[in-house]
């Protein structure tokens, strides 16, 4: 029944909100997923990214991939999905709440729309540090985010470690100052907070699915971009930018996160199996981007692209405002003192 059910949830996601050669590649897949052994097919989790096989984040998945089927000694079954073939972020969330058997690589700020709290984690200037990040993302406050998140929104974060480093700003000339952004039409996640932040640095929030992003600067339909060093190099956008600015204006963490009752259709221990291999593939993600983040600067600047450090202090202060418009103010001063009792 569920596997019947996924197969619609998929024809019905291709039909509707993608072009026509994505519907034609969603009814491939749906053929596939119709050839495949009943038994094996329904406990088959398919993962779904928008990001290049290049991508740390993809090392991760294959991680993922090859523990959960060794540890489950084959009774659960991973299939990786790159590029968002199937469809993007948003979409694949929805699926997940309606009970399809997939599973998203989505950061907090996606999450927000369904459970609030979550929007902090990519608030800008938030934490300093990935350490801090880590520490903040393994506390009692998280679990309780996530608690609602799979109550209210039927959305199972299998875990919430998956690192992709600071993000900084991507443009056709030098940034020196949020002045230097006025008029600038700027790529960013369709989020609330991320927006918001935009639109403080002092650029014109356009959001636009990250497939898009190096043919919208092609073509000018954006003038610039936001990511971090792992997306930005694997999405080959040196080729259409000038310039880095490295503003580390958000902290980029993502949870694979899928459907909460197709989770609790898993026995006890294929939840362990899937819970367990989702943070080991999230922390082995994460040191992924550790050791590629200075070997791509480097190669950045080989390419041409001019790399830079503005004064930071300027960025913050124009960015304090948004937990404020976003009503984070009071969950800010939570998690600081959260982070700042926990260092002590």
């Amino acid at each position: 029944m569920l596997m019947e059910f996924a197969i619609a949830t998929i024809i019905r996601s291709a039909k509707f909100m993608m072009p026509r050669l994505r519907y034609i590649y969603g009814l491939v897949i749906v053929v596939q997923l119709l050839a495949a052994p009943p038994a094996i097919a329904a406990k088959t989790l398919n993962v779904i990214t928008s990001l290049s096989s290049s991508d740390p984040m993809y090392a991760g998945l294959v991680r993922f991939k090859q523990e959960v089927e060794t540890q489950s000694q084959g009774s659960l079954a991973i299939r990786i999905f790159i590029g968002s073939q199937l469809g993007n972020d948003s979409d694949m969330l929805e699926q997940a709440i309606l009970g399809a058997n997939v599973a998203v690589l989505a950061d907090g700020g996606r999450l927000a729309v369904y459970q609030h709290e979550l929007g902090i984690l990519g608030a800008p200037y938030l934490v300093q540090n990935q350490a801090q990040l880590k520490q903040l993302t393994r506390s009692a406050l998280f679990q309780s985010w996530a608690d609602k998140l799979a109550a209210r929104a039927g959305l199972h974060i299998f875990s919430f470690n998956w690192w992709q480093g600071a993000r900084h700003l991507l443009t056709q000339h030098a940034v020196v100052e949020p002045a230097d952004l006025a008029g600038i039409r700027m790529r960013t996640i369709g989020a609330p907070v991320w927006i918001e932040t935009i639109a403080a640095m002092g650029a014109t929030p356009t959001p636009l699915a990250w497939a898009e992003v190096y043919s919208g600067l092609q073509q000018q339909v954006i003038d610039a971009a936001e990511a971090q060093f792992t997306g930005m190099w694997g999405a080959r956008l040196y080729e259409v930018v000038s310039h880095v600015t490295k503003t580390g204006h958000i902290q980029l963490i993502s949870g694979l996160v899928g459907s909460e009752s197709w989770f609790q259709s898993l026995s006890p221990a294929q939840q362990q199996v899937i819970s367990q291999a989702a943070v080991t593939a999230g922390e082995y993600a994460s040191q992924q981007v550790r050791q590629a983040e200075a070997a791509i600067e480097q190669q950045l600047t080989a390419q041409g692209i001019m790399v830079s450090t503005p004064d930071i202090s300027r960025f913050e202060q124009v960015t304090k405002p948004v937990y404020q418009r976003l009503d984070y103010a009071a969950l800010y001063d939570e998690v600081r003192t959260y982070l700042t009792g926990s260092d002590q």
